[in-house]
């Protein structure tokens, strides 16, 4: 028959043509719809393929390497053979040598200096990738204090850093490595009174946060710049980021402040307890920038108040020692920015950094969403590091992160600033939407979209009945008072800042001082602390009196905390007089000082993370590529 002659060539149906009798015509149309019927049936298996496929390829091809989400990171293949994260493309663009600026600030007349006269000239190294003429490109800058800065060569102090026409260690070589073959021009600039830079170093005052904020405009308004500024940078050279953003500005569209202090009170004081360091922060930058020439012969007006500061606020609190100018109002620089600034903000902080405290990124992350401004945030258990320094990493201790390494090392922390970077200085792909990366005491990383998360619950509890050893005096002398709780029967994941309400009794010195340090006491591990001057018992940065013998509560709060209690295990608080870095009270050494302890509530931010919760990611093994750390 007719239909026995069909057979498939190369995947299309062959029907053999015979002649039309009426016989042949009746198996002819059996034939037909026989062809018809299977090819219906291989066209809709086709088309079911076919679609498969290319679902399948734009599954594959719906984001360029750089938007990898974040759960698929540890599939990319990154190059993790070094200390820094590197991106897996390389860019086409040579930078070119740099070239140097001066840029002439005009600064208000508060900020003029005294003594020798001058213009006020910001100093620029600029490097440029070297891309078609009539390319505009974006800028990364970092500013700060620390070019051509230290001992001058003097005998003892060693020779000053690199000039700034030199990629800094920091971020200058990185960016310089990373981004500039890939269009991004880098700029590194120096703060008033230091490296080139003429006028004088008014420390993180108003005059430095104008010439940071006149630089970033001159860089947006070059025939080369395509308008799009972006600051980084850690430490000092990262509270420079909030500097520039302090102000409205055309130009500034993101910054990356790593570990930047968002306040220099802020910095020195938890509660009111202050910083040993506190005292000759000032001072120290003063002499570290000082050389043999005429621009030390100038001086800023807050040179003389800066260094006098920091001993009334200690000593005199209560007694407007805090308020008896300005220095600590015109350096504190979110409120201007959660008021002024339009662009957007990546925050980075270890949650481990003794020098420049966690809770300047907590709760600062939310109060930046809630200004309307876009935010990201990293927060691993490093110190004063980089997310991408395993060979830093590697030499923090027990209690202080260790337990949270080598997966603390984010190598894919490049990739994050490509795509952050291409958005908001390229106007290139769709808006990053804003998230926190966070990471346990244990190693393990979650995203959430806040932080502390939104599903947060408080679990509170009376250390007078459900902790023991809630009794007890706290002086300077020597004297402490130490709380345990129960079992924890289940693994608690707490997340968040915790808070600690102590009543307490002031003595006859009427002053007073609480340093907690929270353990797990089966572990005897050490997870957080918390510190506060009876004197700011509220919290903030608003002293109050207090009498002798007399009663109150302090409304502490540790520092953000990511942490697991393993089922069993208990917790235990230290209260001790001070603690790591910070000064003791005025009263702590007066035989009539102290505070006894009444009781009080612990409060515990508590979140529920099964571990097949899609919160949890894993961050690259960059330890597959290179040797850990010894």
């Amino acid at each position: 028959m007719a239909g026995d002659d069909l057979a498939g060539e190369g995947g299309f149906l062959v029907a053999e043509i015979v002649p039309q009798t009426s016989s042949s015509r009746r198996d002819l149309n059996f034939s037909a719809i026989s062809t018809i019927a299977v090819a219906i049936v291989f066209l809709l298996m086709a088309m079911t393929f076919g679609e498969t496929i290319f679902n399948s390829m734009d599954l594959e091809e719906e984001y360029e390497w750089w938007e990898t989400p974040l759960h698929l990171r540890h599939e990319m293949d990154l190059p993790m053979d070094t200390l820094r994260a590197q991106l897996p493309v390389n860019g086409t663009y040579e930078p070119l040598p740099y070239s140097e600026h001066f840029i002439e600030v005009e600064l208000p007349a508060s900020e003029q200096d005294a003594g020798v006269p001058g213009d006020a000239l910001m100093h620029v190294a600029l490097w440029l990738p070297d891309v078609p003429e009539g390319t505009t490109v974006p800028v990364i800058m970092t500013i700060h204090p620390y070019y051509d800065f230290g001992g001058e060569g003097l005998p003892g102090a060693g020779d000053d850093s690199s000039p700034n026409t030199v990629p800094d260690g920091g971020v200058g070589k990185w960016v310089y490595d990373t981004f500039v073959p890939h269009g991004y021009a880098l700029a590194q600039a120096s703060t008033f009174g230091t490296g080139q830079s003429t006028h004088c170093q008014d420390v993180k005052g108003l005059g430095e946060q104008t010439g940071i904020q006149a630089v970033v405009d001159w860089l947006g308004q070059q025939e080369w710049s395509n308008g799009n500024v972006g600051l980084m940078g850690k430490s000092y050279a990262g509270t420079t980021n909030w500097e520039a953003a302090q102000q409205p500005s055309d130009y500034l569209k993101t910054i990356v402040p790593i570990s930047g202090s968002i306040g220099v009170q802020e910095m020195f004081y938890r509660n009111g307890s202050s910083e040993t360091r506190a005292m000759l922060y000032d001072a120290l930058y003063e002499g570290a920038t000082t050389d043999a020439g005429t621009d030390d012969m100038r001086m800023c007006t807050d040179d003389l108040i800066g260094p006098l500061n920091p001993f009334s606020t200690w000593a005199g609190a209560e007694f407007g020692g805090a308020e008896w100018n300005d220095y600590w109002d015109e350096r504190r620089h979110l409120p201007d920015v959660l008021e002024n600034y339009r662009g957007s903000v990546y925050l980075v902080w270890g949650l481990q950094d003794w020098n420049v405290d966690p809770y300047h990124a907590f709760p600062t992350y939310q109060l930046l969403r809630d200004a309307g401004i876009n935010a990201r945030a990293i927060s691993g258990q490093w110190a004063h590091n980089y997310p991408d320094q395993p060979d830093r990493h590697s030499e923090l201790e027990s209690g202080y992160g260790k337990e949270a390494y080598p997966n603390m090392s984010r190598m894919d922390w490049a990739v994050e600033l490509y795509q952050w970077f291409n958005y908001y200085l390229k106007d290139i792909g769709e808006e990053p939407e804003p998230m926190v990366q966070i990471q346990t005491n244990d190693g393990r990383w979650h995203v959430e979209e806040t932080w502390p998360p939104e599903d947060m619950t408080w679990v509170l509890q009376d250390i007078s009945s459900d902790w023991d050893g809630a009794s007890g005096t706290v002086n300077g002398l020597g004297s402490s008072v130490t709380i345990t709780s129960g079992v924890f029967e289940e693994e608690t994941h707490v997340s968040g800042l915790p808070t600690l309400h102590l009543d307490v009794t002031t003595q006859a010195c009427q002053g007073g001082q609480i340093f907690a340090t929270m353990y797990d006491d089966t572990a005897n591990l050490r997870l957080g602390h918390a510190t506060m001057d009876i004197r700011y018992r509220d919290g903030g940065y608003e002293a109050k009196p207090t009498a002798p013998v007399s009663q109150y509560t302090m409304l502490m709060e540790f520092n953000p905390l990511d942490i697991v209690i393993p089922a069993g295990h208990s917790l235990r608080i230290e209260l001790t007089e001070t603690g790591e870095d910070y000064l003791p009270s005025p009263c702590a050494t007066n035989p009539l000082g102290g505070l006894t302890i009444n009781g009080g509530v612990i409060g515990l931010p508590i979140i529920d993370r099964s571990p097949s919760h899609e919160a949890w990611f894993e961050a690259p093994h960059w330890w597959d590529q290179q040797p850990i750390p010894a």
